[in-house]
């Protein structure tokens, strides 16, 4: 259970839709706005999760023409999140928003976030832990999973918090966005490679 709780920590602390997106709202609107988000997304993770345990994301995921959609409509999003990350500009913003993203937001990005088809499928299908008691695995992996999920994203809305607070210099936030815009098209450019 050790190796697999490493394996959570690992897969669920890189930076990836769902903890930059946490710690964007954290920066932009407080930790209250992002303790809600992080609502929104534990719910949608938990439906990937569902779907990845019953077989339905395989299910789905064996339609080449939607395997196909899902791909391009999830590349799509997170190449628009590293364009608004990059051009904020000197506004620290890991994704910076007009309005405040709630609970159905959170929800909403879920499913359409290939990171968390990835790690989930990986972690479910993968790490036998009790071959002969699925059930009991399944509800072990589910357990394991969240409790370290849920600190991760606090954590990352936490950083969000704390970075806005240092209130830096224009050209400094302009370096991290830039930065956090790089990382995000290197989850692309690993998306679209594995995708082909």
């Amino acid at each position: 259970m050790l190796t697999f709780a490493a394996a959570v920590f690992l897969l669920i602390i890189t930076p990836g839709p769902g903890v930059l997106s946490a710690a964007g709202v954290g920066a932009a609107f407080g930790m209250q706005s992002g303790l809600r988000y992080v609502l929104g997304l534990f719910i949608g993770n938990n439906l990937v999760i569902l779907a990845v345990i019953s077989g339905l994301a395989a299910l789905i995921l064996a339609s080449p023409a939607l395997r196909t959609f899902l791909f391009i409509l999830s590349t799509a999003y997170l190449l628009y999140i590293a364009a608004r990350i990059a051009f904020a500009g000197s506004k620290l913003a890991f994704a910076p928003a007009d309005t405040e993203p709630g609970v159905i937001n959170g929800i909403l990005l879920q499913p359409i976030n290939p990171k968390a088809y990835a790690v989930n499928t990986a972690l479910f299908s993968g790490f036998a832990l009790m071959p002969d008691a699925l059930v009991a695995e399944a509800a072990w992996k589910l357990l394991i999973v969240n409790a370290i999920w849920v600190p991760i994203h606090v954590l990352w809305v936490w950083f969000g918090v704390q970075l806005k607070a240092l209130d830096l210099a224009p050209h400094r936030q302009r370096r991290i966005n830039y930065a956090m815009a790089a990382s995000m098209l290197v989850v692309v450019a690993l998306a679209v490679a594995s995708g082909i």
